[in-house]
């Protein structure tokens, strides 16, 4: 039997028995010639056997690195490998050595063994599957293309391995030498060695390939990237630099000397004096000092730029022309004869006196009739500039005062920024929605308004931030509200009050005419040749869709109906422009009207009435509703009514029980019956006293089951003996009044000289009924009433009987206790 040595010796055979030769970076595939290096003893002692035996050695790839003498070496191995023939061996100068080797066939491990500790093993050679090689020429031709194209975006082969691709005819030489030079993962490449399909071999090659394609598309879009983001930093570094050079020659700050250096001059020009400029002083010198990565730098800069923009010195009277004044309220605004009078006796007294110290002006009245654009027509008549902002739902003082500079992200209050943003010290300031403001845990806005407000104290106005007293007495306050009611008496003190009241129809037709119509027309990219509104079809619109105190509503619907006719003027061939809007078009753009005479509110059942109320809405009519049920006398209020009111509905039942005896109606009413008061829209909060005669008639006419007169409203306080006291806001209660065509109104008497100061299109079409008591009342709501009142000498008459009858039943009642006393005693004796 030939020993192992012998066998390896032999060149004619291929041996079956291999000294192998771990390989640890990748695999190596036959038909090759190539260097490896080895450096490990054990592996250089195995190559030294093979070369002194015939040069054979067979190549395995580690599946992982042998690290403990307990673990065999041919477990950490693959059982597919290369017969490998050395060709050549160098020594290096590290001890290790240089093969030069010629890869040849592949084979299975049958087993392992060792011989005087060198890893060898028994081997059975592999042969490809038979193929059809003119099959898999389209295949290797399909190789080469993806080759080819994935070299041209990233040359990664040598010239030699491209001609050796091309010299190649056989497709598994081929398939091999592709996967030994793709850069492919050993493992993977280890998979490609074991398959003996030549097909299947090529396939992974292209996976390979067309993976490796992704990768160096990602790798292009990575570079662009890459290269974009250089260029755009070289870019900026180059603009910065030209910016750099062009604020030097315009003088802008470059750096800390240059911004302590502007600093230092623009508070220089302030001419500070007393608390402020020691104060500056300081605190530039502090600044001076600080570093630019101090937490505190950016702090003092801050604190000392918003000084610098501050106006600190006093401007002089700014001339203005009273006439034009006038013109551009008149232009502006139509109507509001009253209000335009007030502004403009407050202008010529501002003119007369030459006084440049402001005021605050407080515009209240209803959403839409126009206050804000009263403040705006005042700073433009007087040639000021204007800030403006709005303090509704504010619940900060801080937004007013300014917060500590001690806190990051402080910043001046709304007085301050506004006069850093003007850069004069007086202009005028318009702060909307001044009864809205709140308070909470953070303090009282309106508290911190008074300081703003009162010209004893705005002279030395201390902001928080600043921390500085500065003169704010130069500014005039235009404040607007809804209401006074929520607005702290303190600070309405200081106001000085001009009412703003609802507009008629005609006034909204006129207003939607010269204003509200040629607006919205520009504003939906339209003329006035291409839409055309009649008088009339304005109207309609202002009475049947917008029937509130100001025209806001009324702006909205125009703005609807141009907005549609755009849109169909060019989707719809068939609409044409010019267009007159016609009631038809009104009803096909809106809907039909929310307000129609079908749902006024009408007082034309037992138990109700027609009252007339005033809200920070305007004016609006109130429908009070009454029912009895089978009861003890009970009284019940519901429909949201304020404490105020509660009390009138008492007042009104106590003075109807007296009535009741004097008029001869049927006390028993009142202890037989439980009576439910009720005012609709149950959801919105009512208050005040000015509803108590509406109340009264309600329950009178349950009680007397009569209707009251038709087209009839009323309003007036009442008092427990039946007087009828004032009330305010007439004019808004006659024009809502008017909208739900009431034509006849009961007011008090002590208001009579109110109607003086309205204007005659108010009053037109209204009968004012003056009263000074409920009797008054009773007999226009109630003109066929059959319950005469007593007179008061039959009222007393009345009172004498009723004592004279009690006392009579007193006595009886007296004589029949001692009677039943009698007769008690009698049966006890006899007992």
């Amino acid at each position: 039997m030939m020993d192992l040595d012998t066998f390896l010796q032999d060149p004619k055979v291929l041996p079956n028995y291999l000294f192998i030769l771990p390989l640890s970076i990748k695999p190596v595939f036959p038909g090759l010639f190539c260097p490896l290096v080895v450096t490990g003893e054990k592996d250089i002692e195995v190559v030294t056997r093979a070369i002194s035996t015939g040069g054979m050695i067979g190549a395995l790839l580690e599946k992982e690195a042998h690290t403990s003498d307990n673990q065999k070496r041919e477990d950490t191995l693959y059982t597919v490998g290369t017969m490998c023939k050395i060709l050549k061996s160098i020594k290096l100068p590290d001890g290790g050595l240089n093969l030069y080797i010629s890869t040849q066939n592949r084979f299975r491990v049958d087993s392992f063994f060792y011989n005087e500790d060198a890893l060898c093993a028994k081997v059975t050679y592999l042969q490809d599957k038979p193929y059809n090689r003119s099959r898999l020429t389209a295949w290797v031709r399909t190789l080469n293309e993806e080759l080819k194209a994935m070299n041209q975006k990233m040359p990664m082969f040598s010239e030699e391995n491209r001609l050796n691709l091309i010299n190649i005819d056989d497709p598994s030489k081929f398939a091999d030498y592709m996967a030994s030079i793709l850069s492919i993962e050993p493992d993977k490449q280890q998979l490609i060695l074991e398959e003996l399909d030549v097909k299947k071999r090529i396939e992974a090659i292209l996976f390979h390939i067309e993976e490796e394609k992704r990768i160096i598309q990602m790798q292009g879009s990575i570079r662009e990237h890459v290269n974009k983001k250089l260029e755009k930093n070289q870019r900026d570094y180059f603009l910065r630099e030209e910016l750099r050079q062009i604020q030097k020659e315009l003088g802008i700050i470059q750096n800390k000397g240059d911004l302590v250096e502007k600093l230092k001059s623009d508070l220089d020009r302030l001419n500070l004096k007393g608390e402020a400029k020691e104060t500056v002083e300081n605190e530039f010198a502090r600044f001076s000092a600080l570093e630019p990565n101090s937490p505190e730098y950016s702090m003092s800069l801050n604190y000392l730029q918003t000084i610098a923009a501050l106006p600190w010195a006093d401007e002089p009277f700014k001339d203005f022309d009273l006439k034009k004044a006038e013109k551009i309220l008149n232009s502006e605004h139509y109507g509001m004869e009253e209000v335009k009078d007030r502004v403009l006796e407050f202008l010529a007294v501002r003119k007369r006196r030459q006084d440049t110290k402001g005021a605050i002006i407080c515009l209240v009245g209803p959403p839409g009739v126009g206050k804000t654009s009263v403040g705006l027509s005042i700073a433009k008549a007087i040639g000021k500039k204007c800030y403006r902002f709005s303090v509704g739902g504010m619940k900060d003082e801080a937004e007013i005062k300014g917060h500590r500079r001690t806190y990051v992200g402080a910043l001046p209050g709304k007085i301050i920024q506004g006069l850093k943003i003007v850069k004069t010290k007086s202009p005028v300031f318009l702060i909307d929605e001044i009864d809205k403001m709140g308070e909470s845990y953070q303090g009282d806005p309106a508290s911190a308004l008074l300081e703003a407000l009162d010209p004893e104290q705005n002279k030395e106005f201390r902001d928080r931030y600043l921390d500085l007293p500065f003169d704010i007495s130069q500014v005039l306050f235009i404040v607007t509200a809804n209401t006074l009611e929520t607005i702290p008496s303190p600070l309405l003190d200081r106001m000085e009050i001009i009412e703003l009241s609802g507009y008629t129809s005609n006034e909204k037709l006129n207003i939607g005419k010269k204003y509200l119509l040629p607006k919205s027309l520009e504003k939906n990219g339209l003329n006035k040749k291409d839409v055309k509104y009649s008088p009339s079809i304005l109207l309609s619109i202002a009475e049947g869709y917008a029937r509130e105190a100001g025209v806001r509503n009324f702006d909205k619907a125009l703005d609807k109906i141009n907005r549609k006719i755009a849109r169909e003027s060019l989707t719809n061939p068939e609409f044409k422009l010019p267009i007159t809007v016609t009631d038809e078009l009104v009803v096909k753009y809106l809907g039909k009207a929310p307000f129609s005479e079908d749902e006024v509110k009408k007082a034309d059942k037992v138990g109700t009435s027609i009252g007339l109320a005033w809200t920070s809405m305007g004016g609006d009519t109130l429908l009070i509703e009454a029912e009895n049920y089978p009861g003890k006398g009970e009284l019940n209020i519901t429909g949201q009514l304020g404490d105020v009111m509660k009390e009138s509905v008492n007042i009104a039942w106590t003075y109807l029980k007296r009535e009741a005896v004097r008029r001869n109606i049927d006390y028993s009413f009142f202890e037989r019956n439980n009576v439910h008061l009720h005012i609709p829209e149950g959801a919105t909060p009512k208050d005040g006293p000015s509803a108590g005669v509406t109340l009264t008639v309600a329950l009178y006419s349950l009680l007397t089951n009569q209707v009251m007169k038709q087209k009839l409203a009323m309003t007036g306080e009442l008092t427990l003996t039946g007087k009828v006291m004032p009330i305010g806001g007439l004019k808004e209660k006659i024009l809502a009044a008017k909208r739900c065509g009431i034509d006849t109104i009961i007011i008090p008497y002590a208001n009579r000289n109110d109607l003086d100061k309205l204007s005659d299109e108010v009053k037109s079409g209204i009968t004012f009924c003056p009263v000074k008591d409920m009797q008054e009342v009773l007999k226009l709501s109630f003109p066929n009433d059959k319950h005469v009142r007593m007179s008061e000498e039959e009222y007393i008459k009345v009172d004498e009987e009723k004592l004279k009858q009690e006392k009579e039943n007193e006595n009886d009642s007296k004589y029949l206790k001692e009677l039943l006393c009698q007769l008690t005693n009698r049966v006890v004796e006899k007992e």
